[in-house]
C-alpha cells in the first residue's frame, strides 16, 4: 500500500492507496510541535479505526510546506513504518510537468501536486484553485506546462482578520452562504461579504487569466472551504477534493 501525505499551513490530509484505488483519507489539524512518536500514535489510532494494516505500507510520498515536518515524518516513517519517504518538490515532477515559473524552486509543492493531478485527469488548459490557509490560483497549459498563477489570503485568514481588527464586529461561524447578497442585519452582512465577496473575487481573478491564457480553461476547486464558495461562483466548474491525494500517488508512479 501506498501511503500519502501533504501537509498544509492548517491542516494534514493523509491517504492510503492500494494500487490506483484511495482505501481511506483523513483531514487533521497541522501541528508543528508534533514528535515523530506522537504522529506515530495519531496515526496509528486512524488506521485502526480502518482496518489499516501499517506494516503493508511498502512507500509514502509526501509534500508539505511547512519545514518543520520534514524532520517529523522522516523520523516517523524510518521508524515505524521502516521506509524512508518521497518528499515532492520542482526537481521531482519535471518529466510528468514543465515548470515555467522563473524560480521553480518557489513554486509550492502542494501547488505542483495539484497541477500535475488536474492535468493528468483532464488533459487541457486548467485553473487550480485551493481554498486552503491561502487561496491559490495555478495555472496549467494546453501542453501540460505549470505556467504560474497568484496567491491570496484564504477566507479564514481574512475573516479572521475582519474579526479581530474591527472590535464591533461579531465573530460568525461560515458554515452556508445566506440567501442575499445584501444582509439585513449585521452577521448576515458579515456572512456575505466573507461568502460572496470571496466568489467574486475568484471569478473576477478567473476572467483575466482567462483573458491573459487566450483560452477557455476549465476551472477546478479544491480545498476544505471549496464546496462552499462553488456553491456561489459561476466561475467554478467542478470540486475535487482528492486532487492533492490523486497528485501524490501519480508522482509517486514516476519517482
Amino acid at each position: 500500500m501506498l501511503l500519502v501525505i501533504d501537509v498544509g499551513n492548517t491542516n494534514t490530509v493523509i491517504g492510503v492507496y492500494e494500487n490506483d484505488e484511495l482505501k481511506q483519507d483523513w483531514r487533521i489539524r497541522t501541528v508543528r510541535e508534533n514528535t515523530a512518536d506522537e504522529f506515530n500514535v495519531l496515526a496509528r489510532a486512524l488506521f485502526a479505526d480502518k482496518g489499516i494494516d501499517p506494516s503493508e505500507i511498502t512507500k509514502t510520498v509526501i509534500s508539505s510546506v511547512v519545514p518543520s515536518s520534514v524532520r517529523i515524518l522522516n523520523a516517523f516513517c524510518e521508524r515505524y513504518l521502516n521506509l524512508s519517504p518521497q518528499w515532492i518538490d520542482a526537481a521531482s515532477v519535471k518529466k510528468l510537468m514543465p515548470i515555467l515559473y522563473s524560480n521553480p524552486n518557489e513554486v509550492g509543492a502542494d501547488r505542483i501536486v495539484n497541477a500535475v493531478a488536474a492535468y493528468d485527469k483532464y488533459k487541457k488548459p486548467l485553473i487550480i484553485i485551493d481554498f486552503g490557509t491561502a487561496t491559490t490560483f495555478d495555472v496549467v497549459t494546453e501542453k501540460g506546462e505549470y505556467l504560474g498563477g497568484a496567491i491570496c489570503p484564504g477566507v479564514m485568514i481574512s475573516s479572521e482578520a475582519l474579526f479581530q481588527r474591527a472590535s464591533r464586529l461579531p465573530r460568525v461561524e461560515i458554515f452556508k452562504a445566506p440567501e442575499r447578497v445584501i444582509g439585513d442585519d449585521t452577521i448576515e452582512s458579515i456572512k456575505s461579504g466573507i461568502i460572496y465577496g470571496n466568489a467574486a473575487m475568484v471569478e473576477g481573478m478567473v476572467t483575466r487569466m482567462k483573458k491573459e491564457m487566450k483560452t477557455d480553461a476549465m476551472v477546478i476547486a479544491t480545498g476544505g472551504l471549496a464546496p462552499l464558495i462553488a456553491e456561489v461562483s459561476e466561475a467554478i466548474e467542478t470540486v475535487d477534493q482528492e486532487l492533492t491525494l490523486n497528485g501524490l500517488r501519480i508522482i509517486s508512479q514516476e519517482v
